[in-house]
C-alpha cells in the first residue's frame, strides 16, 4: 500500500508542490528530445524511401562525428572538417547506393535489414581503423554553462538549449524541404507508392541517393551535438537505441510523428526520474522510454501517426 501511493499520489503532490523543478524538468527533456528527434529521423527518412530499416543509422552518426573530430585533430579549422564531413557523408550516400542498393532491389525486407547490419559493421570498422578508438574530445564553440530564469527558480544549461536551437532549427529546414521541394515531393511520391512513382519519371537512383545524403547529414548534426556533449566514441552508435521507444511512439513513417514522439520520450523520461525515479529505486531514466514505447505498442501498435495498416485474412 505504501509503494502503490509513492507511485500514484506523491509523484503528483510534489509536482503541485515544485512547479518550478517540474518546468526546469520539462525545458530539459525538451532539448534532449529534440537531439532524440534528430536520430529517429534518420530512420525514418530512409524507411519511408525505401521500406528498410537501417540498423546503420547509429553507426553513421559516429562514422560522422568521427571523420569531423578526426580531421580536426589533424589540424583542420572547424569549418573546413565540416565541409569535408558534409562532402564524406554524401560520398558514402553514392556508396551505398551503387554498392548495396542497386543489388537489393525488390529484395525482401529481411535481405534489406541484414544488409544494414553489414553497413554497421563496416562503419564502426572503418571509423575505428581511420581514425582509432580512443574517446576523442570536440569541441565546436558553444558554452557549456549554466544560466537561470524565471527569476533564479529554473536553472538551464547554455549547451542544451543551444543544441535544441540547432537541433530544431534542422527538424523544421526538412519540413520545409519535404512540402515545399520538388525532391522533398518526389520522396514523398515514393515513399506512398514505389510503381506509381516510377511509372511518372521519378527516377529511384537519384531519391536513394538523397534520402541517404539527407540521412547522413541528419547524423552528423546528431554526431556533432552529442560528441560534443559527452566525448566521441564508439558508445555513440548505441544512441540508436535510444530512437527505437521514439519510432515506435510516433510512427515508423511519418516525420511529425519522430518529431512528436522524441518530445515525449526526452520529457518523460526526465520527469519520470525526477518525481517517480526516488520510489523506483532512481535510474530509471535508462528504461523509461522503453517500458512507455512497449506500453503505447499494446494500445496503438502503429504509433502516434503511423498509418494503421488493415489486410483481409
Amino acid at each position: 500500500m505504501e509503494f502503490l501511493e509513492s507511485i500514484l499520489v506523491t509523484p503528483f503532490i510534489e509536482i503541485w508542490e515544485s512547479p518550478y523543478y517540474f518546468i526546469e524538468l520539462v525545458l530539459v527533456g525538451l532539448s534532449t528530445g529534440v537531439l532524440y528527434s534528430l536520430v529517429a529521423l534518420g530512420f525514418v527518412l530512409i524507411f519511408k524511401a525505401s521500406g528498410m530499416f537501417n540498423f546503420a543509422q547509429g553507426a553513421m552518426v559516429l562514422f560522422a562525428a568521427l571523420t569531423l573530430v578526426g580531421l580536426m585533430e589533424h589540424g583542420l579549422p572547424l569549418w573546413a572538417a565540416l565541409i569535408l564531413s558534409v562532402a564524406t557523408m554524401v560520398g558514402l550516400a553514392f556508396l551505398v547506393e551503387r554498392f548495396m542498393l542497386r543489388h537489393l532491389v525488390n529484395q525482401e525486407g529481411l535481405i534489406l535489414f541484414m544488409a544494414t547490419i553489414g553497413l554497421n559493421f563496416i562503419l564502426e570498422g572503418t571509423g575505428q581503423l581511420v581514425w582509432g578508438s580512443d574517446v576523442k574530445r570536440l569541441e565546436i564553440g558553444i558554452p557549456d554553462q549554466p544560466f537561470d530564469i524565471l527569476g533564479g527558480k529554473v536553472l538551464l544549461n547554455t549547451f542544451d538549449v543551444t543544441a535544441a536551437f540547432i537541433g530544431a532549427l534542422l527538424v523544421i529546414t526538412l519540413a520545409v524541404f519535404f512540402q515545399k521541394t520538388p525532391m522533398g515531393r518526389a520522396l514523398r511520391a515514393v515513399a506512398d507508392d514505389h510503381q506509381a512513382a516510377l511509372s511518372v519519371g521519378i527516377p529511384l537512383k537519384t531519391i536513394w541517393i538523397a534520402v541517404w545524403t539527407i540521412a547522413g547529414l541528419v547524423a552528423l548534426v546528431a554526431g556533432i551535438v552529442w560528441g560534443a556533449k559527452s566525448g566521441v566514441q564508439f558508445s555513440l552508435s548505441l544512441i540508436a537505441l535510444k530512437a527505437l521507444p521514439v519510432l515506435i511512439l510516433g510512427g515508423f513513417t511519418s516525420v511529425p510523428g519522430a518529431i512528436v514522439g522524441g518530445l515525449i520520450i526526452g520529457v518523460g523520461e526526465k520527469v519520470a526520474e525526477g518525481f517517480w525515479g526516488p520510489a523506483l529505486g532512481g535510474a530509471i531514466e535508462n528504461w523509461f522510454a522503453y517500458m512507455l514505447a512497449l506500453a503505447f505498442l499494446v494500445f496503438r501498435p502503429q504509433g502516434l501517426f503511423g498509418e494503421k495498416i488493415i489486410e483481409r485474412v
